[in-house]
């Protein structure tokens, strides 16, 4: 008798690899999105929460995992989000509001406490911690107490980190404005504002000792709605243009945010210092704006993330450094209904609240409708998988 007779007819083999796919992607839970992942763009996401109609943390973890996002920057340490991020590889940076500074630079010990109460546990958990900023935009104000208290803050949460042992694994910095800049064009000739010079010029010391990066938070729109009529759209989209080379180094630049990012590095080297690295905490384009806000539609947000997104995924440099990949959190996550100021500043988001795009970038991501924690992820993939199971055995024994 033939084997087929002896056994039945043979399944066919498609149908058993598909279930073996299937278990396989329900069991590794979350294993392909983390195999995409680590085959996409290294991108950064500022993930800000000033909204009453925002996802819980759970459903963002998930939604930024699939969207291939390899760094979330935060501006607190919402213990929320960081364990709803344990054993994911994403890097977070962490932030210290301006309201804390004072205090951190009054009493060391109150940087300490803080370390181990926000960095410490999640780092021994699981979650990646990389860098905490401290303060967001202090020298941009009119604050001289805050502006002072700056950097003696910095210096007591570096300390703390090497009292328990991090040092070495997170960073210690603060974000600036572009305002801080007196001259930005051309390049070359960028130099910091006089009254801020006091602050930066011992700021970069730190930085310089600590290895930390100089975080710059810049936004080309900017540029754009205070003189639409003289500054080129295709200079600020990343678009095809002559560019506008710097008399100077004889450097062309295509883009104004590149332009933007070596005038901080011509004003950093003008201070005596090229050991400090320039990163971007910030940068994006408003898909909305109040009628005096120039070019803030949902057409020029998407030119400009999108442009950009492929200036990442090149690897590419700016004209100073062209070896050193341009590194940028994109602002930002979601749309958010609460942001005082013009209507542009609620309207910065890649994604609705109900995880639609607001435009089509290229990122694909998935925001599920409940949340889903990690016990309960693993309940329903068990589940899922049991049932799968069941329903394998019932075609296998009918077949």
């Amino acid at each position: 008798m033939a084997v087929a007779e002896r056994f039945g007819p043979r399944r066919p083999p498609s149908s058993r690899f598909f279930f073996v796919a299937v278990l396989l992607v329900l069991l590794t839970d979350g294993a392909g999105v983390a195999w995409r992942r680590a085959e996409g763009v290294s991108i950064g996401i500022n993930y800000g929460q000033i909204g009453d109609n925002l996802p819980s943390p759970s459903r963002v973890s998930y939604l930024l995992r699939s969207m291939q996002v390899s760094k979330v920057k935060l501006y607190d340490a919402d213990p929320t989000v960081l364990s709803a991020f344990l054993d994911t590889d994403v890097e977070f940076v962490v932030g210290i509001g301006n309201e804390n500074v004072s205090a951190m630079a009054a009493d060391p010990t109150a940087a300490r406490a803080w370390v181990q109460r926000h960095v410490q546990p999640y780092l021994a958990s699981g979650t990646r911690i990389t860098c905490i900023t401290v303060g967001n935009e202090v020298l941009k104000g009119n604050d001289t107490a805050l502006k002072a208290a700056l950097l003696p803050a910095m210096q007591s949460v570096y300390a703390a980190l090497t009292a328990l042992g991090l040092q070495g694994a997170v960073n210690v910095t603060t974000a600036h404005s572009l305002d801080i800049m007196g001259t930005s064009y051309p390049p070359s000739a960028g130099a910091f504002a006089p009254d801020a010079v006091p602050y930066v010029q011992p700021l970069l010391g730190f930085l310089s000792m600590a290895r930390s990066p100089f975080l710059i938070n810049c936004y080309p729109y900017f540029a754009y709605k205070a003189d639409p009529g003289n500054v080129p759209l295709e200079y600020v989209l990343f678009q095809p243009n002559a560019g506008v080379t710097d008399a100077n180094t004889r450097l062309n630049y295509d883009n104004m945010l590149y332009a933007q990012v070596d005038s901080v590095y011509a004003a950093i080297q003008a201070l005596g210092h090229t050991d400090v690295d320039v990163k971007i905490s910030e940068t994006g384009w408003p898909s909305r704006g109040d009628p005096d806000e120039a070019g803030a539609t949902p057409e020029y947000a998407g030119k400009y993330i999108g442009n950009l997104l492929q200036r990442i995924e090149m690897k590419q440099g700016t004209p100073l450094r062209p070896s050193v990949p341009i590194d940028v959190y994109v602002f930002a996550l979601f749309n958010e209904n609460l942001k005082p100021g013009p209507a542009s500043e609620r309207n910065y988001g890649l994604f609705y609240p109900d995880g639609t795009p607001v435009y089509n970038v290229g990122l694909r991501g998935y925001l599920p409708p409940m949340d889903f924690s990690r016990g309960t992820r693993r309940k329903a993939v068990r589940l899922f998988a049991f049932i799968l199971i069941a329903i394998a055995s019932i075609t296998l024994s009918i077949s």
